[in-house]
């Protein structure tokens, strides 16, 4: 791809694919391919998002280990050769596990999260919303670590419905992933003491 003077765009005619998304050289940044459109995920995340991810990851770890698998960004959830996410939290039951391979998650996993930031408000209530729905991935959370709250959209009819809007005091819960119990008290104040 050529790389296109700092205030103009980078004009093709054909989709960015996963293999040339994979040939990119390493130059410190996060990008995503949506609908074939190289899009760059910068800055990266806080501190604060990282630490909150982790506790999620490590409460889900501690409850649904035995029957899922658990990943946490950065990971190619690769969901055709021209849609290329990379969610904050990935769940995938062990019964499906040949969807993970050695270049990411190639399928739909169970469960996908974003953790909000600042700069990722749009992109993952929105563009993500619509594109995890487009590939019928089951169940997204939104967590919104400001507001302490949960977000847990559940795929019907092919469309995303908000389920429940779990508080700082509420048990997230899921009827798909019945292993799944916390809260966001639990998770946001693993991550109090940091600038946010």
């Amino acid at each position: 791809m050529k790389k296109a003077r700092e205030d103009q765009p980078i004009i093709r005619e054909q989709p960015v694919t996963y293999n040339e998304y994979a040939r990119l050289p390493d130059d410190g940044m996060r990008y995503e391919v949506a609908d074939g459109v190289l899009e760059l995920m910068s800055p990266a995340p806080s501190p604060k998002h990282q630490v909150i991810s982790n506790q999620i990851q490590n409460l889900l770890t501690n409850s649904c280990q035995s029957e899922y698998i658990i990943i946490a960004s950065p990971v190619d959830l690769i969901l055709s050769a021209t849609e290329v996410r990379q969610p904050d939290l990935v769940m995938v039951h062990r019964s499906r596990m040949e969807i993970i391979t050695r270049r990411g998650i190639e399928g739909i996993p169970d469960l996908v999260a974003e953790i909000l930031s600042p700069h990722s408000v749009k992109r993952d209530k929105q563009k993500k919303l619509k594109a995890y729905a487009a590939y019928h991935i089951p169940e997204y959370w939104i967590v919104d670590p400001a507001n302490e709250a949960l977000e847990q959209f559940i795929l019907t009819d092919g469309r995303y419905e908000l389920f429940n809007l779990y508080d700082r005091e509420e048990q997230v819960r899921s009827d798909r992933l019945p292993c799944v119990s916390f809260t966001m008290g639990q998770i946001v104040d693993a991550a109090a003491d940091l600038p946010g």
